[in-house]
């Protein structure tokens, strides 16, 4: 059964070089994963191959892309589009891309996104976390998500570190990497992302472009277990809302499976958001490709054939716009 992929990173030295440059720390449990975010060619494709995934749509891994000022982001961005788009058209069949972008110059962002969608044949794009200690509500990054409604294609809503202030109150004390840790992929990431989520829908955006299309990855951030809560304390208190919080997950708002292999969560986001809004991805590198084949092959325990087809093909393609035959 055909597997695409929708959370799957990569870097350039390009962006490696100009995140050095600005003193970014990269901790060695990341470094040590440099190859294989480089690798754009035989060895992503051959581990691929191992288990059974057809098609990865790759992004930044973009830490420390943040720090950049917005004339040093906005010019990386586009070189690093560039690459992407090189990779993809040496294996069209194998690759496709979402595009980086610079989001502390908004109108350049815009535009880029438009270039990367009817030129170089990106799929959407993903943003990671803050820009600037701000969440993407604030209206200033409005152009960004009005140029993805208009041209058809999803937001990727990604984690990223916490800013500062959050990092020391939050994480700081801790032994070891405990910390580091605990504000990544240990709790912190999922908690700011779902976060994040909720505020685009309280803000109205979906109201005000009632096309544009979010995805969000690891099980929806915590989201489906916390949701019938959240929805009914925030539905109360925001009667600008065209409908209550939890429908706009129905209209505007899809989750992978990114980094989540255990039935439990999948059974959760099952009940409350539906086969027609999960797709199935990997995290890859972070998570290997065999973690998340071992999972998908546990998936028929409480999927159907037309289910699983759904979830690892039918909905990404749907969402994507991509030929059956892509």
């Amino acid at each position: 059964m055909r597997t695409i992929t929708l959370e799957e990173h990569f870097v350039t030295e390009s962006f490696l070089h100009a995140t050095r440059t600005n003193g970014e720390r990269t901790r060695p449990q990341l470094a040590e994963l440099h190859p294989k975010l480089l690798d754009l060619g035989a060895g992503r494709i051959a581990d691929m191959d191992k288990s059974g995934i057809d098609l990865q749509v790759l992004s930044l891994a973009a830490m420390g892309f943040d720090a950049l000022d917005a004339d040093t982001a906005s010019s990386l961005a586009h070189d690093v589009n560039d690459e992407l788009a090189e990779a993809v058209r040496a294996h069209p069949t194998r690759f496709g891309g979402f595009a980086t972008l610079a989001l502390k110059a908004p109108a350049t962002a815009a535009a880029e996104l438009e270039r990367c969608v009817t030129r170089l044949g990106f799929h959407g794009a993903l943003l990671d976390g803050t820009t600037d200690g701000l969440f993407l509500d604030d209206p200033r990054f409005l152009p960004v998500f009005e140029a993805a409604a208009h041209l058809g294609v999803p937001i990727y809503l990604h984690p990223a570190p916490p800013p500062g202030p959050v990092r020391v109150a939050y994480y700081s004390g801790l032994p070891g990497e405990l910390g580091f840790l605990l504000s990544i992929a240990g709790w912190g990431w999922h908690a700011e992302t779902g976060l994040h989520t909720l505020r685009l829908i309280v803000s109205g955006l979906f109201d005000r472009l009632p096309a544009l299309q979010l995805i969000i990855g690891h099980m929806g951030e915590g989201l489906p277990c916390a949701l019938a809560r959240s929805s009914g304390v925030l539905s109360h208190a925001a009667p600008h809302l065209r409908q209550p919080v939890a429908d706009y997950f129905q209209s505007n708002l899809h989750c992978t499976t990114s980094g989540y292999f255990t039935l439990p969560p999948l059974r959760c986001a099952l009940e409350v958001v539906g086969i027609d809004r999960l797709l199935f991805s990997v995290d890859y590198p972070y998570s290997p490709n065999t973690r998340g084949r071992d999972f998908l092959d546990s998936v028929p325990e409480i999927l159907d054939e037309n289910d699983v087809a759904k979830l690892t093909h039918r909905n990404a393609g749907q969402l994507l716009g991509l030929r059956p035959t892509a």
